[in-house]
């Protein structure tokens, strides 16, 4: 699949999450398979870009190309500008957000709240469009309500404003991330214009990616939240539609080693008393499932320290080290574990 000039070397998108997808995590997905990583949305409103948070979000240095950064906001003007400075800033890709379905999004007409006026996305995105030399590529939701769904309506205008790629996620607005993701709308999208289309939403191990693919017809498929504390599964995914194989299930000292290298990645992009604060959501989702992550997201929450951090994910992981693969439950997303058998005296 190509976006501008840009010939992805795979079918398998890491989405952009806020809080998420920082450079650390990024680079991670990238190293497991992901063809491309989307930035943590950034807002349109420049003046906004001096916290801590936002200056973060604009560093990509040592970055693996293509370099892709999503901005949020409501203005032609505003989007286009924040796309330059974006492009100045590194980025080789431009994604608009319009999928967006958070409250404090959507109240300032942003994100998906823009599915309900046609006019205003197309000015958005033939604006941003001309702004940038840069490739621009557009995600969104299948409409504000399931009365409303007129995904095909905006996918159209975004192939008529020059976007490159469009993504859609198979929910409405309305819908929130509850229930199930549908794909009909998703297949009727890809049948309607000739961008590349990517489907996103509840696409969370091998079979699911390969029946949502055969489905929809969809060029590429974008994983979000089953990418938590599972990186690789962009690796079983594109091991199982290449071979048609289930990679073994990973061991529990294997994950321990993924998630050190990721807890050094964060603490050295953050710094030590930040990235401390930031690692201890990503730990959590390592350890989701297992035996004894409830006392060990305690004592992690605690740590104040990369050590101490350090030291509790050795002993959780690597106390028993003769313990082989993890047992997992069928089709838990992203060969979760669901049973620890570590150090019971620490972790009960």
């Amino acid at each position: 699949m190509k976006i501008g000039p840009w010939k992805l070397q795979g079918r398998l998108l890491l989405a952009p999450m806020a809080g998420i997808t920082d450079l650390p995590f990024r680079n991670l997905c990238r190293r497991f398979g992901a063809a491309l990583a989307f930035s943590e949305m950034v807002a349109a409103d420049t003046a906004l870009w001096g916290s801590r948070k936002t200056l973060a979000r604009l560093r990509h240095q040592g970055e693996e190309p293509p370099v892709a950064v999503q901005i949020v906001g409501n203005d032609p003007q505003a989007m286009a500008d924040a796309a330059r400075a974006n492009v100045e800033l590194g980025a080789q890709i431009i994604d608009i957000n319009m999928g967006c379905p958070a409250k404090k999004v959507c109240r300032k007409a942003a994100g998906s709240a823009l599915l309900r006026d046609e006019k205003r996305v197309a000015r958005i995105l033939e604006t941003v469009v001309k702004a940038v030399e840069a490739p621009v590529t557009l995600k969104i939701r299948t409409g504000w309500d399931r009365r409303n769904r007129n995904a095909v309506e905006i996918a159209r205008i975004a192939e008529q404003s020059g976007i490159a790629m469009l993504t859609v996620h198979g929910r409405t607005r309305a819908c929130g991330f509850g229930g199930e993701a549908e794909y009909e709308t998703i297949r009727l999208v890809k049948q309607s214009v000739a961008i590349p289309v990517v489907a996103n939403g509840d696409i969370d191990s091998e079979k699911k990616a390969e029946q949502v693919l055969q489905f929809t017809g969809a060029d590429a498929i974008m994983i979000g939240r089953a990418a938590q504390g599972r990186p690789w599964i962009f690796q079983r995914i594109g091991h199982y539609l290449e071979h048609g194989s289930l990679l073994p299930p990973p061991s529990l000292s294997w994950i321990g080693g993924q998630l050190l290298e990721h807890l050094e990645a964060i603490h050295a992009f953050y710094g030590e008393r930040h990235g401390t604060r930031i690692a201890r959501k990503h730990i959590a989702w390592y350890a989701q499932g297992m035996k004894g992550a409830a006392e060990f997201r305690r004592r992690i929450n605690a740590a104040e320290s990369a050590r101490e951090q350090r030291q509790l994910i050795e002993a959780f992981f690597f106390h028993d080290e003769g313990r082989g693969p993890c047992r997992l439950e069928e089709g838990t997303p992203g060969g979760m574990p669901h049973e620890f058998r570590g150090d019971r005296r620490l972790f009960r």
